[in-house]
């Protein structure tokens, strides 16, 4: 079902004539070579035609955040022997004839806000420096059911509460475009080591665009589901209470193909989230693009974007006009008050009951940078129940506004920020804030959103674009990111 490219085949599997070769091949762009420059659907067909071992190609990847880890510091907890182990397990199992897997000795990273079985998981909160859970998270047994290797643990701010990723237990996370600025949050770990080459598929979340946003600022494709697709039982902190839905596991990688491989293993009830719904997958390589119809905007009118990514905004629409899509500039209803419908709802009690939380799982001191978030969205506290049910009822009115305008369209594009990677720190600067709209927006509906590289801005950090469609139909958006990446280059290494 799922495609690989044909530069994947070539890069992969042409003319190799052992996996040991391919390996020691010469570095590319950024010291990575065939094997960690590979996407995830490449490198299970590599293995499950034993053209390379699993054993190889987690070992390279462990050489990989050896060599890079010192400067981004994005993996927090490696897990090298048990990777060790489970690889040779991988191989043994295909040696004895057995059927492989979809993602048959495939390495993997995961966010270190889901819980991992005997892995340290510490949501980046000192309370939880030390804790190591019993269990997976759903979505993680789910990628190890489905034959993946689990490299590490990825860093992320504190209770994944900012738009760039520094905390108390573990420090900060470089871009590996440019050092000196974030890779995102609150999933900027898992951008910054996919990147990189150090892992080819990350597991992530996203609640105010903490996906999308490191996808964005490091140059990767992002998949934020329709809400109520994939389980959220044991991330951390667990979402609970009203703002329940806008809470998304969520998936990221180089390739879109990847997106697309490792939706449907993740995805479905697992009777621990009541909020999933047992809705069909559909096939995003039986979506023909001829005769879909698109609106796009490149400036919500709350935060007016880059000259460059306002550029790559167009630059998208009209790869889509001449794949046939019929193309109309209309922005979403109401775009220019995502943020504040957001922020709207965060307030509530002012910060006391998350700092009450912090406190009953021994955190006693908060980073400074979950304090200025505390500060930013979560001040003032409401005035008292009426306040807290009229912002409600404002998400009610966003939601149904925005749905009534996708009646008329198959697929909305838009920036997914419109800035690229800002420097350390500065994240929460009222100029930036203005920005997050667009990201929060899809969020806010619950829609699927699919990112993907389409440029590179004049400081040589990638730019990119969100495709958002209709509920249950991610395969609309991941063939519209798919021909993103093929028109428009996609994913382009860093030289670090």
């Amino acid at each position: 079902m799922h495609d690989t490219s044909t530069i994947d085949r070539r890069a992969l599997l042409g003319g190799i004539a052992t996996a040991a070769a391919l390996a020691a091949s010469p570095a590319r762009a950024g010291g990575t070579n065939a094997l960690t420059a590979a996407s995830a659907s490449a490198l299970a067909e590599a293995i499950r035609t034993r053209r390379v071992t699993a054993a190889e190609v987690v070992e390279v990847h462990l050489a990989r955040i050896a060599a890079v880890n010192p400067q981004l510091n994005a993996v927090v907890q490696l897990t090298a022997d048990s990777a060790r182990r489970e690889a040779a397990a991988a191989d043994a199992a295909l040696a004895r004839g057995e059927a492989p897997k979809p993602l048959h000795g495939v390495p993997v990273t995961i966010k270190d806000t889901l819980e991992t079985a005997g892995v340290v998981c510490t949501g980046g909160t000192l309370g939880r420096a030390a804790y190591v859970p019993k269990a997976d998270a759903t979505a993680v047994a789910r990628l190890r059911a489905a034959g993946a290797i689990v490299l590490g643990k990825t860093n992320v701010p504190e209770l994944a509460g900012a738009l760039e990723t520094d905390n108390l237990v573990y420090g900060r996370t470089n871009n590996p475009y440019d050092l000196a600025r974030t890779a995102g949050g609150s999933s900027g770990g898992e951008a910054a080591i996919v990147a990189a080459g150090g892992s080819p598929l990350g597991l992530g979340t996203d609640a105010g665009g903490s996906i999308r946003v490191p996808a964005h600022y490091c140059g990767l494709a992002a998949l934020k589901p329709t809400s109520g697709r994939i389980p959220r039982t044991g991330q951390f902190p667990r979402p609970m209470g009203a703002r329940n839905s806008v809470f998304h596991v969520s998936l990221i990688a180089r390739r879109v193909d990847d997106l697309a491989l490792a939706l449907p293993i993740v995805a479905g009830p697992d009777f621990r989230d009541y909020t999933i719904v047992d809705m069909p997958l559909r096939d995003p390589h039986a979506v023909g693009l001829r005769g879909l119809k698109l609106a796009f905007f490149d400036d919500d009118g709350a935060s007016a974007p880059t000259p460059e990514i306002a550029a790559a905004v167009r630059a998208a629409a009209r790869a889509f006009a001449e794949a046939g899509l019929t193309v109309e500039e209309r922005r979403l209803p109401e775009a220019e008050t995502a943020a504040a419908v957001y922020y709207d709802m965060t307030r509530g009690d002012g910060g006391a009951g998350t700092r009450a939380f912090l406190r009953s799982i021994g955190t006693e001191r908060i980073s400074p940078l979950f304090e200025q978030s505390l500060g930013t969205r979560a001040a003032p506290a409401m005035a008292g129940i009426t306040e807290a049910l009229a912002a409600f009822a404002r998400w009610d009115a966003f939601r149904n506004a925005q749905l009534a305008f996708l009646q008329g369209y198959d697929a909305v594009l838009s920036p997914v920020a419109p800035y690229v990677a800002p420097a350390h720190g500065t994240s929460f600067d009222p100029a930036l804030q203005r920005g997050v709209g667009y990201a929060q927006n899809h969020n806010l509906t619950g829609w699927p959103a699919v990112a993907v590289r389409v440029g590179t801005s004049p400081e040589g950090m990638p730019i990119g674009v969100q495709v958002a469609a209709h509920p249950w139909r991610e395969d609309v958006a991941l063939a519209l990111g798919r021909h993103l990446e093929a028109s428009l280059g996609g994913f382009a290494p860093p030289a670090i």
